[in-house]
């Protein structure tokens, strides 16, 4: 009888905990953006040890300095490479969840409810209660996943440069995690949002022209190739910094309030800050009926790090997302080009 009760324990335990368990379209989004974010983290230290393995090389004399300019370069492009490609593992892994969830195969978690399970020992047996009508308001720190896509295009003097680059061919990615924390504890209004990004700005050049660059300049070249595509992407990593003002209504029940976030409209305001991953220029062209497609990779004289203002307006997790650079892509060309990007944003719960 004590081994059968022994076992009955087991059963029940491991029933509890495959329920607890059950995965939810929140928790793997979290868990997709933290894969991301290892990712990134894991390949810079790699690109650090390497480096720094190479400056050993440089003070011991057993490599000239233009060598070893040569390998830090030739490492940061390698791991560059290995960041996008895990990356967009990540993204396709995004993908198909956001399906899933559109096809209604996941189920939403009820962050309202929470069940409560009490066990009792009793005359050497084990009972179980589960109490359903508990309910609790959210933490006041949350997270949210982030994705965000739409329209990308460069400023200058105020002005659109539409005429040197596609307008409806030029986008902007990004996504990661971030903290939603209300900052008065008996008002739900404002909110303090902070995290961390994957940023992917793409410009289209416009008349068969792609970037040159001579000297500190970067500049927009006819190519001597019928060009079918010419693309230049940058990848930034960012923490951008949002104060938030939730207008979404406490819920009551027994004479206490409960704060939710997510639920009614959002406005936001704040900015970005980060460093410059990769820059690279896609080129396509035909020949003979060949398919060519071109990568060249570089620094192309890009501004290392990045930072800009961004808004957004919205209604439960859907904003319309506004981010503006104020210092311009390119490091010293005389013509200052501001990167500006206009698009759909989702904070998933």
């Amino acid at each position: 009888m004590k081994n059968f009760t022994v076992y009955l324990v087991i059963l029940f335990f491991l029933f509890v905990s495959k329920v607890l368990g059950q995965e939810t379209f929140e928790s793997r989004a979290k868990d997709i953006a933290n894969k991301i974010e290892k990712i990134t983290k894991e390949e810079k230290e790699a690109l650090k040890q390497e480096i720094e393995a190479v400056n050993v090389q440089l003070s011991n004399g057993r490599i000239t300095m233009e060598v070893a300019e040569k390998r830090k370069k030739e490492l940061a492009e390698a791991r560059a490479v290995i960041i996008e490609e895990k990356v967009t593992l990540a993204q396709n892994e995004l993908n198909d969840l956001v399906q899933q969830k559109v096809d209604g195969k996941i189920k939403e978690q009820d962050s309202t409810k929470r069940h409560a399970l009490i066990l009792h020992w009793d005359d050497k047996t084990w009972s179980g209660k589960r109490h359903k009508d508990s309910i609790y308001g959210e933490r006041r720190t949350t997270s949210q996943f982030v994705f965000a896509m739409g329209l990308n295009n460069m400023m200058v003097d105020g002005k659109l440069q539409d005429s040197n680059y596609g307008f409806m061919s030029s986008h902007f990615y990004e996504w990661g995690l971030t903290y939603n924390t209300r900052l008065i504890k008996t008002d739900n209004l404002l909110h303090a949002k902070y995290g961390l990004s994957l940023m992917y700005n793409n410009i289209r050049p416009t008349d068969n022209r792609s970037f040159v660059v001579n000297g500190d300049q970067t500049n927009l070249e006819v190519n001597p190739i019928h060009l079918t595509e010419s693309r230049f992407r940058n990848v930034y990593l960012v923490a951008p910094v949002h104060l938030e003002f939730d207008f979404s209504r406490p819920k009551y029940s027994d004479g206490k309030t409960y704060f939710r976030t997510h639920e009614s409209f959002r406005f936001g305001i704040g900015g970005y800050a980060g460093i410059n991953v990769k820059s690279k220029q896609i080129l396509k062209f035909e020949e003979e009926d060949l398919k060519y497609k071109t990568t060249i990779k570089g620094d192309y004289n890009v501004n290392n790090f990045i930072y800009g203002l961004s808004s957004y307006i919205g209604y439960k997790a859907v904003s319309l997302y506004l981010k503006y650079d104020l210092n311009p892509l390119f490091q010293d060309n005389l013509v200052e080009e501001k990167n500006i990007s206009l698009g759909l944003r989702f904070d998933l719960n």
